[in-house]
C-alpha cells in the first residue's frame, strides 16, 4: 500500500511540475508576442496559444489526479 501511495505522490508532482513549466511557457511566449515585430505578430500568437494549450492539457491531467486525493 505504502508503494502504490508513494508512486501516486510521484506522479502528481511529476504533473504538478509539467504544469508549472507549462504556466512559465505560456508567460515566456506571451512576452515575445508583445515585443514581436508586426510581421512576426500572428505566428507569434499563434506559438502562445499552443502554449495555453498544452497548460490548459497539463491542468487537466492535475486536476484528474488531484480527484482521488481530494476525496
Amino acid at each position: 500500500m505504502f508503494t502504490i501511495r508513494s508512486q501516486q505522490s510521484r506522479i502528481r508532482q511529476e504533473a504538478l511540475e509539467t504544469w508549472r513549466a507549462a504556466a512559465r511557457l505560456v508567460s515566456v511566449r506571451w512576452d515575445r508576442f508583445l515585443r514581436a515585430e508586426p510581421e512576426m505578430r500572428v505566428f507569434a500568437f499563434a506559438s502562445y496559444l499552443a502554449a495555453l494549450d498544452s497548460e490548459d492539457t497539463a491542468a487537466a491531467v492535475l486536476e484528474a489526479l488531484a480527484g482521488p486525493a481530494a476525496a
